[in-house]
């Protein structure tokens, strides 16, 4: 697939698992096991915490098919700039 990753699951306090580079985009992914029930596979409260103060982009993964998908989003959508960004908005 031609992308980058770093591990950062040892930085802790919530902070995502890895960091993807792909297509001159990064990509902030916290890892949960899809096998898991969806129980077991909520977020620990240090990364919900992490995930509502972060202002970029952070995504939750299940499968390779997530990621997978969420790489290959700009292809599909014809390239917006937007995509995978976090739509929320300071007021």
């Amino acid at each position: 697939m031609g992308a980058t990753v770093q591990p950062l699951h040892t930085v802790g306090r919530g902070c995502p698992d890895v960091l993807v580079g792909y297509g001159g985009f990064n990509y902030l992914l916290e890892i949960k096991d899809g096998e898991k029930p969806p129980s077991a596979r909520k977020l620990t409260p240090d990364e919900q915490n992490w995930h509502d103060e972060w202002c970029g982009q952070v995504c939750v993964v299940t499968c390779t098919w997530d990621c997978d998908l969420l790489l290959r989003f700009d292809e599909l959508v014809g390239g917006d700039d937007d995509a995978g960004q976090d739509s929320r908005t300071d007021d």
